[in-house]
């Protein structure tokens, strides 16, 4: 199988991967309503969480961030032998980390990627996905909000890929899954800015009245 053939068959691969909805599934096995159908209406694990089912949430948790390392492994594993280099694995990372944002099964509405995005990094440099998560968990820890966590995080990861690696190719899939992390917190962004963005550990019933989108 030629080049032409093996890199658009393994991003639509990665991109079905990434687009597996683990808060959906989880909450199924749990007998949990659709996350989509509470607090921020986000089919991730910190959505999850308010549910009150600490299982459910560390399962999707694991299995976003899961999804995110397997395409990168894969891709490093199956595509170096075969002469595919550094690009290959920017493609396969950005597609997986979309697949989750927009994944075909829940009609390109998922979730926002963030622990999807740390299987990624962890993946692609566990040096810089564990000083990257080592951010995040700082600032969750620091001051309880996990949107704001995500934003320091995203703005931190380009930097420290640019210091570890200097201007490699894989900083453009560092730098685009970053500015893609910003732009859909956004909102959230707004809320720290207004005083009204639920902490974690917020239950349903706050963040809706909170209007949250984390």
């Amino acid at each position: 199988m030629s080049h032409f053939q093996i890199v658009p068959l393994a991003i639509l691969a990665a991109y079905l991967l990434g687009s597996i909805p683990f808060a959906v599934l989880s909450s199924r096995l749990f007998g949990l309503a659709d996350p989509r159908s509470y607090g921020s209406k986000n089919p991730g694990a910190t959505n999850v969480l308010r549910s009150g089912n600490k299982s459910a949430a560390v399962l999707t948790l694991i299995g976003d961030s899961a999804k995110g390392a397997v395409a990168v492994l894969l891709a490093q594993t199956y595509g170096e032998p075969a002469g595919l280099g550094a690009w290959f694995i920017v493609g396969v990372a950005l597609a997986a980390f979309f697949g989750h944002i927009y994944p075909v099964f829940l009609r390109f509405k998922g979730g926002k990627g963030v622990a999807t995005a740390a299987g990624v990094l962890l993946a692609i440099d566990p040096l810089l996905g564990g000083a990257t998560l080592a951010t995040w968990l700082f600032v969750a820890f620091a001051f309880r909000y996990s949107s704001l966590a995500a934003l320091v995080a995203a703005c931190a990861a380009p930097l420290y890929a640019f210091l570890m690696w200097g201007r490699d190719s894989q900083l453009v899939a560092v730098a685009g899954i970053a500015i893609v992390l910003i732009g859909k917190h956004w909102p959230n962004l707004q809320r720290l800015m207004a005083g009204t963005e639920p902490k974690i550990g917020s239950k349903k019933k706050e963040v809706q009245k909170a209007g949250s989108g984390v």
